[in-house]
């Protein structure tokens, strides 16, 4: 059997919620996702401005916009905005290995890619994609108020900066001033958060509006109510 224990604010590698480096702890289904940098919404603006005033038959100048959203399901869409301001868009299934990508929609050939990734820009076929951040999640968190039963009583706070290019650093404190920080990248997907980190990855949901921003684990039965700085 095993033996529960008191998460102490100086042994937790990230906040607050964080036993999930224990051997104990079991990643949940968004953190056991191959390919979570894809996760997300991407976007290609037309940086050819000329070639959009003209009547080029070229097949990148014919569009002005393109966004792609994929899921960890390997469920896809894309929207095409040409440049006569008509939207085409087409939904499916998608197959990924470490270089190509593949995109198979009922009506449309099957179309394979390669691909480069990164937390925040995807190159497809040449074309730069930008993932970008709600507006309402970026910022500078800090908490007002931290919950939960496995929550040590020496935890003073934490604060979070999330920012627009899915970069973030997260620092907790104690009551005695030791203070613990860390650096990664993040993604999102549908009402789940996830950072990772040197040494680990941790998941949470969460629910924002304009100044408060509320992180959950129901694993451990924890909240963190942060207010926008």
């Amino acid at each position: 059997m095993v033996k529960k224990t008191l998460i102490t604010w100086w042994s937790i590698p990230l906040f607050c919620f964080s036993c999930f480096l224990s051997s104990f702890c079991y990643a949940e289904d968004l953190t056991e996702f191959d390919y979570p940098l894809l996760i997300g919404d991407w976007y290609w603006i037309n940086p050819d401005v000329d070639a959009l005033q003209t009547d080029s038959d070229n097949a990148a100048s014919s569009y002005r916009a393109m966004n792609l959203k994929f899921s960890s399901n390997y469920e896809f869409s894309i929207r095409l905005l040409h440049k006569n301001g008509s939207i085409d868009k087409w939904e499916g299934e998608y197959d990924i290995d470490e270089s190509s990508l593949t995109f198979i929609a009922q009506g449309q050939p099957i179309q394979q890619h390669q691909y480069m990734l990164s937390y925040n820009q995807f190159l497809l076929d040449g074309a730069r994609f930008t993932k970008l951040a709600p507006d309402h999640l970026a910022g500078s968190w800090r908490s007002a108020s931290i919950s939960g039963k496995d929550v040590d009583p020496q935890l003073s706070g934490m604060s979070i900066l999330l920012r627009p290019d899915f970069l973030f650093s997260a620092e907790i404190s104690g009551h005695n001033g030791r203070k613990k920080e860390h650096r990664g990248i993040y993604y999102l997907e549908d009402d789940k958060l996830v950072l990772i980190y040197d040494g680990g990855q941790h998941q949470s949901q969460f629910e924002v509006d304009v100044s408060t921003l509320t992180l959950t684990n129901n694993m451990f039965g924890m909240k963190a109510i942060m207010t926008r700085n």
